[in-house]
């Protein structure tokens, strides 16, 4: 479904973006793996030998528009072109309003917001001199519901709803389709880490009775990437197994 298009994953090294990695690798991509640390880069390149001629490693910092664009740059040269950027760099927090830093917070907002503003401007560049492109970003249930502390993380992804919004009119001119996925609870590290009770409780209140997996995940962002969503730009995609707040 993607053969001969390259792909930039940012979070690319663990969890929902390592099956995106996969996924995308599966179905005939070139992909760039995107990380914060240049150990975590290279375990994750480890982790898929049998890609060796299909993969490469950066790790710019998302917030600097100059590293950006020097890593973007390596990746074009390197596979000729970058048609998929998958923004799925994020970190969360469940800290109360109260006891809130202002650090913290900016944290949040500088990896899950201003990151994907610079990532998207870079890529975009590219994409608009190719003649176009995708850029699909990682956005969350809560981006509809809210939820009850840490207050940065839904209100980051509110603005990742907005920004997908905005740069789908913005960049249709320059046939570059921008979507966004929001998953509902998914079963990655830091669920795993739960206990089960609170697993099967979190689990009985999604329609589907189950938790979302990395794969169901990886293959909204399949299906958006590929030629069969040509005609779908500015959507916020939800993959919650019809999960309520």
């Amino acid at each position: 479904m993607l053969k001969g298009k390259t792909a930039v994953v940012t979070g690319g090294t663990r969890g929902i973006g390592f099956s995106i990695v996969k996924k995308y690798l599966e179905n005939g991509a070139n992909v760039a793996i995107a990380g914060s640390r240049q150990e975590s880069v290279e375990k994750a390149l480890e982790k898929l030998p049998e890609y060796r001629d299909h993969i490469m490693g950066i790790w710019p910092n998302l917030c600097s528009p100059d590293e950006v664009a020097k890593a973007f740059a390596s990746v074009k040269e390197k596979f000729g072109s970058i048609d998929i950027l998958a923004n799925n760099a994020g970190v969360s927090s469940r800290t109360g309003l109260y006891d809130y830093q202002l650090e913290e917070f900016q944290k949040v907002v500088d990896l899950n917001l201003t990151a994907v503003f610079v990532c998207s401007q870079a890529a975009a560049r590219i994409m608009k001199e190719q003649g176009g492109g995708v850029i699909i970003n990682t956005s969350s249930m809560v981006g509809e519901y809210g939820q009850p502390a840490g207050c940065a993380y839904p209100a980051t992804k509110f603005a990742v709803n907005g920004l997908t919004k905005s740069l789908a009119r913005e960049l249709a001119k320059d046939q570059i389709r921008v979507n966004a996925v929001a998953p509902g609870v998914t079963n990655t590290d830091m669920v795993a880490a739960l206990p089960e009770e609170m697993v099967k409780r979190i689990s009985a209140g999604i329609p589907l009775g189950r938790m979302g997996e990395p794969l169901d995940i990886a293959n909204a962002y399949l299906f958006l990437a590929s030629d069969l969503a040509s005609y779908v730009t500015g959507i916020t995609l939800r993959v919650d197994g019809a999960a309520m707040s």
